[in-house]
């Protein structure tokens, strides 16, 4: 008997279908070796030696004794560092070699090739691996306890990567805050020819910039007297080319824009995906392997494309020679579908709703990366109107060519009437209007993947759990789908960048990036790259410890107020539960309580004394002063009713950060919303709130979209 040992059962149960009777497949249940949980685990005296423990000792003793009976074992982890390390870890309970299998997808016709084609585990990819582990291992047991001391809160953690990434967004927020507007005006005009039934347009003013109410209203008066009369006038032809099939990183950032799936939402639907689906011809895997960086496509998913997209869409839609796109990693593809017979349409029944807009926007992009270009009618024209200059421009489809398949957000547009040099037209109206210049937006989770790739911070398998870790943490929480930092994460990252510079520096973290790619390739060697790291980082360590009180100082901030016991003032000092206010005369006297802002006109109808405002796992409530003796505590709500039940709408966060809207009657009243509720009627059929998304009100019970601003 063969034994082929995956990570996961779903897997598993894909290739048994596949094998037959004479394999035995297995699950590992993920990693079953890796470095203690509760201890440090690395020998930094013997060049940095990871000390392994077994973490599930009833599947590894499983694993042994299947393995050491079995006439071959095949480790077919996924094909990546991590997965190479599980492999390799597997192979250290085994008497005998075991060999590699890499499946890049799950498929009948794929595993048994890769079955044929078995190799040994790359020990390149596994140092590389172990390097990048031994790193996060040393940062996080080396400074996090330091953190712990300074916040007074041991659920703080501090990471090599995901500290960078709330440096990135704590930046921008610093950006945002710090942003003044500056007022301007943007004016249109709207004309037509002189003939009274020409069609009219649009057309903008351009090269100049108006600052106020006062120059706008010069610049119209001006205008309405002013001769508008064209200068030029040109027509051509513009083509978009199709986007490449999906990596990684753009698959996260199209799901987030499209599809609102959060980057562990999307990773964790395309891996079913990828392991299998139950379809009427058995189980099969639906895409190719998602944690990937490579442009390459297999020829024979090539010419399935182009005879799909001739026999369906036509031969105008067919390029004449196959698209490649370049970009070539090692033997890894992009994420594609294993066959693009397998449309939406005929897997939508066997496809969770996920599921299927995963799959839909996979199978469109990699169908849509081998058809012919979209083209595109242009036309500009630039008018003269006395000493201004106006622009009027308009595109529109003429050949839709990939845009069949694959959308790409283009407008409905009618092209402007053609004119000729010298040709007069009459100015209709003059419109303006006040704006003001605006910061760059905060990042959502699909935008922060494509600063990381953009930066080299991380790699394909580390992007949602960057994300998805300073979520969890309380230092970034996500408000109307941006990544927002908290005090607590702002605070953190103040302490990190000023007392370790070059750790957490983006430069600094892409070369250590680099490093690791090196180490894979063999280029480099796990033992000097993690000395070379270790030594200047132990100094900035120590340098930390030693200035702790100091720290400590800086993140808190004396205030007017004086202590009730002994005079001194009060400063505002972090806690596990976040801020409040104590002596500045601590350890001599340690007079507490809650800061003024978190104090309410509610009273407590227990004991009358004014309730706080708190943060809790869940989100905000109202809580007791005199906690434990009184241990009163009451939802925040929103001032608006559960359509349900007429109980109350409270905003609450799920276990991993998300903000949504539900019933203080939970649980005997389940009503929920993702998106904030507002105090409207819905004028069709009038359900007694509406929803606000993107600006806009629709009703989240018949969908339809109220008129005009809320």
């Amino acid at each position: 008997m063969k034994v082929v040992i995956v990570e996961s059962p779903t897997k598993a149960r894909t290739i048994q279908g596949f094998l037959g009777k004479s394999y035995k497949v297995i699950s590992s249940m993920g990693h079953i070796i890796d470095l203690p949980p509760k201890s440090f685990g690395v020998d930094v005296e013997k060049d940095f030696a990871p000390e392994y423990v077994i973490l599930k000792k009833k599947i590894a003793q499983e694993l042994k004794s299947t393995g050491n009976k079995a006439e071959l074992v095949i480790l077919a982890m996924d094909p990546d560092r991590e997965g190479e390390a599980i492999a390799y870890h597997i192979q250290s309970l085994m008497k005998k070699p075991a060999k590699r299998a890499l499946f890049y997808e799950i498929t009948k016709r794929a595993v048994e090739n890769s079955i044929k084609n078995l190799s040994d585990i790359d020990l390149a990819k596994v140092e590389a691996q172990q390097a990048r582990r031994i790193l996060d291992r040393l940062v996080g047991y080396e400074i996090s306890p330091l953190l712990w001391r300074v916040f007074n809160n041991k659920e703080l953690s501090a990471g090599r990567v995901q500290s960078v990434a709330l440096r990135i967004i704590c930046e921008r927020e610093k950006e945002i805050r710090d942003f003044k507007p500056e007022e301007f005006w943007d004016m249109k005009c709207k004309c037509r020819g002189n003939s009274r039934t020409a069609l009219t347009f649009l057309a903008k003013l351009i090269k100049l910039k108006i600052p106020s109410k006062k120059e706008a209203d010069k610049v119209e008066k001006e205008l309405n007297l002013a001769k508008f009369i064209v200068k030029d006038f040109k027509k051509k032809e513009k083509q978009r080319t199709p986007y490449p099939p999906y990596i990684t990183s753009s698959m996260q950032q199209d799901a987030s824009a499209r599809l609102r799936f959060s980057t562990k939402q999307t990773m964790m639907i395309a891996q079913q995906l990828f392991e299998g689906i139950e379809l009427p011809k058995g189980r099969t895997g639906l895409i190719t392997y998602m944690r990937t960086d490579s442009l390459r496509v297999a020829g024979h998913a090539i010419n399935e494309a182009r005879k799909y997209i001739g026999d369906k869409l036509g031969k105008e839609y067919l390029p004449d020679k196959p698209r490649g796109y370049g970009k070539t990693k090692g033997a890894h593809e992009a994420i594609r579908p294993t066959s693009v017979n397998h449309t939406p349409e005929s897997v939508k029944k066997f496809l969770t709703p996920q599921q299927l807009r995963l799959y839909s926007l996979i199978w469109q992009r990699f169908l849509a990366s081998q058809i012919t270009n979209a083209r595109y009618e242009m036309r500009t024209m630039n008018i003269e109107a006395g000493k201004y200059e106006l622009r009027a421009e308009s595109e529109a489809l003429k050949f839709s060519g990939f845009t069949k398949i694959y959308s790409v957000g283009q407008k409905k547009e009618e092209l402007i009437p053609e004119f000729k040099q010298g040709d007069k037209l009459t100015l209709l109206e003059v419109m303006k209007e006040q704006k003001f210049t605006q910061p760059k937006p905060r990042y959502t989770e699909g935008t922060m993947v494509r600063e990381l790739e953009s930066k080299g911070i991380g790699r394909p398998s580390t992007y949602a759990p960057i994300i998805s870790r300073i979520i969890g943490k309380d230092y970034v929480r996500k408000t109307e789908r941006k990544l927002v930092p908290t005090d607590l994460g702002e605070s953190v990252n103040k302490v990190l960048v000023s007392h370790f510079q070059d750790i957490f520096d983006v430069g600094f973290t892409q070369q250590m990036e680099e490093n690791l790619d090196k180490v894979e390739s063999k280029e480099a060697d796990r033992v000097s790259i993690l000395k070379e790291f270790y030594k200047p980082f132990k100094k900035d360590v120590t340098k930390f410890a030693e200035a702790r009180k100091e720290v400590k100082k800086e993140i808190t901030e004396l205030t007017d107020e004086k202590c009730e016991l002994c005079g001194k003032p009060m400063a505002i000092k972090w806690g596990r539960y976040g801020k409040f206010l104590g002596c500045s005369g601590f350890p001599e006297c340690k007079s507490v309580k809650p800061l003024k802002s978190c104090e309410t006109d509610e009273i407590c109808p227990k004991c009358g004394a004014s309730l706080l405002r708190k943060e809790g796992k869940y989100g905000a409530f109202l809580a007791c002063p005199n906690y434990p003796k009184c241990k009163f505590t009451k939802s925040i709500t929103i001032g608006i009713k559960c359509p349900e039940c007429k109980g109350e709408i409270i905003e609450r966060r799920t276990k991993k950060g998300r903000i949504f809207y539900g019933c203080s009657n939970y649980p005997k009243c389940k009503f929920a919303l993702w998106d904030k509720p507002v105090a409207q009627k819905c004028p069709e059929c009038g359900y007694s709130i509406m929803i606000e998304k993107n600006g806009k009100l629709s009703c989240p019970k018949c969908k339809s979209r109220a008129k005009g601003e809320k």
